[in-house]
């Protein structure tokens, strides 16, 4: 499934090392921007910067061809977070967001990701 900002869908995201983030994206950072954490499905990535929300929707057979599609924090009207419960055979989070522009958005985190830590960091950006 795809990832951007243009449709309410649930993305399936990994962990994945802040290094590991595609060298492109650095060519959309602005002076003191810097990535914070990021997260991959199959070959589509989400990336969390001190600034906003990136996310990188590879197309086509190849790869070749990419859709970037970004959202400050400033536009997040409320956000919401789930948390696995106890003893899930699958520990999957969620992040509820919904931006002023009416859209929201799923965000399905695989795996054993500190859910609250990323609500703390868009608590902190949006909250400035």
């Amino acid at each position: 499934m795809a990832v951007n900002f243009n449709q309410n869908s649930v993305w399936n995201l990994k962990p994945i090392k802040v290094d590991a983030v595609r060298a492109e994206v650095s060519g959309l950072l602005i002076d003191g921007e810097e990535v914070v954490m990021a997260f991959q499905t199959i070959r589509d990535q989400l990336i969390f910067t001190n600034k906003r929300i990136v996310a990188i929707d590879v197309q086509g057979f190849t790869g070749a061809r990419k859709s970037y599609s970004t959202m400050p924090y400033s536009k997040i009207q409320y956000f919401s977070i789930q948390t696995p419960g106890f003893a899930e055979l699958f520990p999957d989070s969620e992040l509820f967001i919904m931006f002023s522009n009416t859209f929201t958005a799923k965000f399905e985190f695989k795996g054993n990701v500190d859910i609250g830590k990323i609500g703390r960091m868009i608590s902190e950006y949006v909250l400035k």
